[in-house]
């Protein structure tokens, strides 16, 4: 936990999701800094600019949102519609590994393109749900929360969600952008999620502070979350010292996938003979690639038929 003092400012390391408390108000909240897991997702498919700002969104808010889980187990956020992207998925664990991918039309995704103004989340999705997957482990059941796809942004869908099925007044920032190093072009990504503790009779009233709260968070800029240069730390002390903000201790973040050999067989083994037989290409073998990650596993049929 730390104390945020402009001349003594730690730096945290990007890749990383952080909760930080505003001092003396139930005013809390999360930051999250990504570049190298976000740029190896968004750089494993040749995903069109606002489909790749899409899910590096949807990987920020993922961290953002799982990073609260208080078990081992995981968060999957997808939003999906009729749009030229179908859906978007991105899964969090609570070792702080991190997977996205999306599924899309290039030619309508070209089509709505055309502007000067990239399309967002509205435009990319269409009309669908934005869903809220928590999944506590095989002993447990999952819980789900759906909502309507509202709001031109990620953020703004999400802040809906939190209205809708929690109750709990949020407000989130999220920002995906490229930045030029080593003379190459590289993904990054950043957000924050604010959100009030509700009164209680042990809690004196907290709308005041939660205005003030708000209207300092909407100074937040895109180029802030994601700059190099702005830490996390200086972002948050840029905000709120004036009230006094502890940033506790960050949590690192991976990029990750839960494809294998094994789990590539279990699921030939769900098709039927006839199936699988339609799958063999002209070398003898399955070839399969995992959506996710695009790494791309052969399976000797014979491997499959003898479970």
């Amino acid at each position: 936990m730390t104390d945020l003092d402009l001349n003594t400012l730690p730096r945290s390391p990007d890749d990383m999701v952080a909760a930080f408390q505003i001092e003396r108000e139930a005013v809390r909240g999360r930051i999250a800094r990504l570049s190298e897991v976000v740029d190896d997702i968004l750089n494993r498919h040749d995903y069109p600019e606002p489909v790749a700002n899409l899910l590096g969104e949807a990987c920020t808010l993922a961290a953002l949102v799982g990073a609260s889980l208080k078990f081992e187990g995981r968060l999957i956020m997808q939003a999906q519609g009729d749009g030229p992207v179908r859906y978007v998925v991105a899964d969090y664990d609570t070792v702080g590994g991190l997977r996205g991918y999306c599924r899309y039309d290039a030619e309508r995704v070209a089509e709505i393109s055309t502007g000067f103004v990239r399309p967002g989340a509205k435009s990319l999705l269409g009309e669908g749900l934005f869903i809220m997957t928590v999944d506590q482990g095989p002993d447990m059941d999952r819980y789900q929360g759906v909502t309507a796809i509202e709001g031109e942004t990620l953020a703004l869908c999400a802040e809906q969600y939190f209205a809708q099925s929690e109750q709990t007044p949020t407000r989130i920032r999220l920002a995906v952008g490229q930045i030029q190093t080593d003379g190459a072009l590289s993904w990054r990504a950043g957000g924050m999620v604010l959100q009030n503790v509700a009164e209680d009779d042990a809690r004196a009233p907290t709308q005041e502070a939660w205005e003030r709260s708000q209207a300092l968070f909407e100074t937040v800029g895109e180029d802030e979350l994601i700059d190099p240069t702005v830490s996390p730390e200086l972002l948050l002390f840029r905000l709120f010292h004036e009230d006094g903000v502890r940033m506790f201790e960050p949590k690192p973040l991976s990029a990750m996938c839960r494809c294998s050999q094994d789990r590539i067989v279990s699921v030939l083994r769900s098709f039927s003979d006839d199936e699988r037989e339609g799958m063999v290409e002209d070398d003898g073998v399955i070839r399969v690639t995992c959506e996710y990650c695009s790494r791309i596993y052969d399976v000797a049929p014979e491997t499959v038929a003898s479970a």
